[in-house]
């Protein structure tokens, strides 16, 4: 069976590919769930018996207002129906990832040496020098930074773990640690620059310390 592969200049582009993505997370832009997904890169591997398609070469995935780029991008899809996609960095760099908010003139971006998307449970995990952020149109706001970021898109939970928590995995903070730049919200009260004021992202208790890895 061949996969619907469209060659474009020398380059692979497959529209819709397997609904990626699919499910719009709670705080992201929701119109990027009826969008189609577009992926590039300068080679397609398909398997058929695997359900894998394997993507290499400056892969660049684009759905609504989804980005993500790296150097290799594995696919799969189980019996249910649902995506599982990796999207792994060059030897010494990270992948990277960023969507819009929902009604907000905001931004998470994400960079980790590989990337893992679960379309069943609706995660994502930045792996190894771990960062993510959120951005006011071009302003840093948030900013955290670990050996693991995993977060939600249903509930808006984040969780970032050490080293100790994450062994093998190295933090993209200096010292190994665990780091959070958080900015101080506006009250209530105070008018919302955008229209509307910023909602914040959830930290699931501590971001740092021993126990189990999330």
């Amino acid at each position: 069976m061949k996969p619907p592969v469209t060659p474009t200049a020398g380059r692979t582009l497959w529209a819709a590919l397997l609904a990626l993505l699919a499910a719009a997370p709670a705080w992201a832009e929701r119109a990027d769930r009826d969008q189609p997904m577009h992926i590039e890169s300068d080679a397609l591997r398909y398997e058929d018996q695997k359900q894998l398609s394997t993507f290499t070469g400056r892969v660049v995935v684009t759905k609504g207002s989804i980005v993500m780029r790296g150097t290799r991008l594995e696919v799969r899809q189980d019996a249910a129906g649902n995506q599982f996609g990796t999207m792994l960095a060059e030897p010494g760099q990270r992948a990277f990832f960023r969507q819009k908010r929902e009604g907000l003139n905001e931004f998470i971006e994400g960079e980790g040496e590989t990337i893992e998307y679960d379309g069943k449970t609706d995660t994502v995990r930045f792996l190894r020098r771990a960062e993510m952020r959120r951005l006011a149109g071009a302003s840093l706001q948030d900013e955290v930074k670990g050996a693991v970021i995993v977060y939600n898109n249903l509930t808006e939970v984040y969780t970032v773990d050490s080293p100790t928590r994450a062994a093998g995995a190295p933090s993209a903070a200096a010292g190994g640690r665990v780091t959070a730049v958080l900015a101080p919200r506006k009250p209530a009260s105070a008018p919302a620059s955008a229209g509307s004021a910023p909602v914040p992202l959830r930290p699931s208790g501590a971001l740092s310390g021993p126990g189990p890895a999330p």
